[in-house]
């Protein structure tokens, strides 16, 4: 009788301890860190950087006082939780938090399981550079799409160019479009703004993510100068020539008194130097002599008058007015 009571008290002990909290106990040794305690809310990604306003969710199977309630990050960059103190997080991946959080609960619990999720992301820089507005780091909030930061960054410059490039890195997945480039840390993809601002292809407006780099290439330009109404560079958005018709007509006409039969083509040649090349506008308008096709960098000079002393300086004259000529896009 003495045995079988002794076997009744072992049975209700292991009992008390199969379901007892992990205060007193190990956890089950099927529980490991980080396993089972994540619901589907918010997201897991270890090597995300933490800054200021992110909000985040601490998911413990045991720890009741911090679990399962969302916790924003502070301007200053901290975190203040019940048992676990003070923690200065910006810059700290969620991985690092995770560990730090949990070296802390081990006062209280001997394997605390910890995992936490972002639920809002208030911290996203993004990097954008080239021929925006005001290029730099863009901190973001909440969902934006490649047009939006574009207008967050200032909007595209006149001489900016149709092809745009997106990199990012892989712990945030490879870039969800069938041109995108995947490498072992990150994806990139090039893009044609024009064609997706005039909605041709709406599926390319992709959602921005923290830590993407956008890059705006300048435009390819060729100027008109001089006797002209609107003198300036014109951005070749979309084709690689213009020819010299068409860019007259973008400078809307040569003005009174232009010697239009004595203008000047000037062009870059391979060794980096410039030559001069005559060209009757005159003639070309008329039917006379062809049309020309002028490439990037190529400059049309329209003198005021035709003497020997105006050729000579034209080339100096033309080269320089370009610095600070204003930049049209069509």
């Amino acid at each position: 009788m003495q045995q079988k009571t002794k076997l009744v008290g072992l049975m209700i002990v292991a009992l008390f301890i199969c379901t007892s909290p992990n205060r007193a106990v190990q956890a089950p040794t099927s529980q490991t860190p980080g396993n089972g305690a994540r619901p589907g809310t918010g997201q897991h990604l270890p090597h995300y950087i933490l800054g200021p306003n992110d909000e985040i969710t601490i998911l413990s199977l045991y720890a009741e006082e911090i679990a399962n309630k969302t916790t924003r990050i502070t301007t200053s960059g901290d975190l203040n939780l019940p048992l676990v103190g003070r923690i200065h997080v910006a810059g700290m991946t969620l991985e690092e938090l995770e560990v730090e959080v949990a070296d802390r609960l081990k006062t209280y619990y001997r394997q605390p399981d910890v995992a936490i999720n972002v639920v809002t992301f208030k911290s996203q820089p993004v990097s954008v550079f080239g021929y925006v507005g005001s290029p730099g780091l863009i901190q973001l909030e909440g969902k934006k799409t490649l047009i939006e930061v574009l207008a967050l960054a200032g909007g595209l410059r006149a001489e900016a160019g149709s092809e745009i490039k997106i990199t990012r890195k892989s712990e945030w997945g490879p870039i969800p479009l069938p041109s995108a480039k995947i490498e072992r840390d990150y994806s990139s993809v090039e893009l044609n703004i024009r064609v997706i601002e005039n909605a041709g292809r709406p599926e390319e407006n992709i959602e921005i993510l923290p830590y993407d780099i956008i890059t705006v290439a300048r435009a390819d330009i060729v100027y008109v100068l001089g006797e002209v109404r609107k003198p300036g560079g014109f951005a070749l958005t979309n084709n690689r020539t213009i020819s010299l018709i068409e860019l007259l007509a973008r400078a809307e006409g040569t003005a009174p008194g232009a010697a239009v039969s004595h203008a000047k083509l000037i062009r870059r040649v391979p060794d980096s130097t410039r030559v001069e090349e005559k060209v009757d506008i005159k003639a070309v308008l008329n039917g006379k002599s062809k049309d020309i096709q002028l490439q990037p960098e190529d400059i049309l000079y329209v003198p005021a008058s035709y003497t020997r002393g105006a050729l000579r300086r034209t080339l100096d004259t033309a080269v320089a007015a370009t610095t600070g000529a204003i930049i049209y896009r069509y």
